[in-house]
């Protein structure tokens, strides 16, 4: 009898996991963007990169012979050289494919480690840093769209913020062993993520979008059979021909961006999107973090600092994603979130401005400010400003002119990492350091006012959903 009974719960078992994988299974989506995120956080690990070593080559005299001005060049070279070469790879994704793109874009990140491992000269690290540039290039215009269209609206919504996740790991891992090792034995450190991100990825299904585009409905079949482990997904597939169809019916050319009226209205929100989000200073305080806490002084060294900074990063947005992100309208956790880190930006320039002007002032007492004033500036930004903008690329655009619009997000994107970078070393070099912060803090304050009437709400509607609402609106 207990064997007869032992039987028979394991029989039970079987079939109850059979049928729930017939209504439809999601961790083969959530293996997918887990895999599918290991570059993000490679291109973490090289945008923050100039964190630990602008100092450390700067200071290091022995195997290298670089000034200051030279080494805060760093961190402009990636987002420009990321704003050109996307001018040339803008529809790589829509030809290769979106696996493809990405498995291609370990290519420039290995060599980006290589050159940073190798070099003894600034020109060296310059290339390498241009390298770093181009796989962000592949990176952003293929992976949001590839977590987009292969999770469902249920794991979109937490899941799809992996990628952000993603970077804020590989810039804590960067920081804790840059910190602790020089350049070239960090690059060998970090090499085996995008030769293991090569080998794993491609035993992940292409999305199913793609093969719809190119009218491969035996390969959408399959895809969609690995992504939800159903045996019988016609009706899945119908539903999303009919939605590709739909939206591949409708011109794609670059005058649609502009002409189309729903597309235009995606295009105007993902430029508010990466403007806000990118001038609320939050590269500068990651690429610039030890520059800026050795600046500000305190009882921590700035390694230290850098670590406790980056490594709170990662810890509240694992919490914002686990807790926050699903459970809020995305509008409001956006417009929250850039007004906290306006007023946060603001303490942070007031204490720079009375350290230089009023030197009478004895700042010992609250030596704790700075290091405190960026830690809450990563939680406030963690669910809102770090997330929102990255998961909502995936889903604003109509198939037909998603790799269009994605490359023009990303050139915008790049050119405000660009001119952030610039205006931080103008502004420190000319003015102060308190200047830039007093500047960030205006915009993000004027940001968050607006994000209350640009963002549009789409926590919980299919691809085809949201595009429906854009023309609703649009048309009524």
């Amino acid at each position: 009898m207990g064997k007869n009974s032992i039987n028979i719960s394991k029989q039970t078992e079987k079939k109850h996991i059979e049928h729930s994988c017939e209504e439809g299974c999601v961790w083969p989506q959530i293996l997918a963007i887990l895999v599918g995120s290991l570059p993000s956080m490679m291109d973490g690990v090289l945008f923050v990169w100039t964190s630990p070593f602008i100092v450390k080559l700067v200071e290091d005299k022995v195997n290298y012979d670089i000034t200051e001005n030279e080494a805060s060049k760093l961190t402009t070279i990636q987002p420009a050289v990321m704003v050109v070469s996307c001018l040339f790879l803008f529809n790589i994704s829509d030809k290769l494919g979106r696996k493809k793109t990405l498995l291609l874009m370990s290519i420039p990140q290995i060599i980006s480690l290589l050159l940073a491992a190798f070099a003894k000269n600034i020109y060296v690290f310059y290339v390498s840093r241009g390298f770093a540039g181009i796989a962000s290039s592949l990176m952003w215009c293929s992976l949001p769209m590839y977590i987009g269209e292969v999770a469902s609206p249920k794991v979109r919504g937490v899941w799809g913020t992996t990628l952000t996740s993603s970077v804020f790991v590989g810039q804590f891992f960067v920081n804790v062993i840059g910190s602790y090792f020089d350049a070239a034995t960090t690059s060998y450190i970090f090499l085996p993520v995008p030769i293991l991100f090569f080998i794993f990825f491609t035993f992940m299904p292409e999305s199913p979008y793609f093969h719809l585009m190119k009218q491969n409905e035996e390969a959408a079949r399959r895809s969609l059979m690995f992504l939800t482990r159903k045996k019988n997904v016609d009706d899945d597939l119908i539903k999303l021909k009919n939605d590709v169809n739909r939206q591949m019916s409708e011109s794609g050319n670059w005058k649609d961006l502009i002409n189309i009226r729903s597309n235009r209205k995606a295009v105007l929100i993902a430029f508010f999107l990466r403007f806000s989000q990118q001038f609320c200073g939050t590269s500068v305080l990651s690429q610039y973090t030890q520059f800026i806490l050795e600046k500000a002084g305190g009882k921590l060294n700035p390694q230290v600092s850098s670590i406790l900074y980056s490594g709170s990063g990662l810890i509240f947005n694992f919490f914002a994603v686990a807790f926050i992100v699903d459970r809020f309208k995305r509008k409001i956790l956006y417009a929250s979130s850039l007004c906290c880190c306006s007023l946060i930006l603001f303490v942070f320039g007031t204490y720079f401005y009375v350290d230089k002007y009023l030197p009478e002032l004895d700042l010992n007492s609250i030596s704790w400010l700075p290091l405190t004033a960026v830690v809450s500036f990563r939680f406030t930004f963690s669910y809102g400003g770090a997330v929102i903008p990255t998961l909502m690329l995936g889903e604003l655009f109509s198939t037909s002119i998603k790799a269009k619009a994605m490359m023009v997000s990303l050139f915008v994107f790049g050119i405000n990492l660009f001119a952030v970078n610039m205006i931080f070393h103008l502004l420190t070099s000319s003015v102060g350091t308190y200047a830039p912060f007093f500047f960030f803090a205006s915009i993000t304050f004027v940001m968050s006012i607006l994000a209350l009437y640009l963002v549009p709400e789409t926590k919980g509607k299919t691809l085809e959903e949201i595009q429906k609402s854009f023309k609703q609106k649009t048309e009524g």
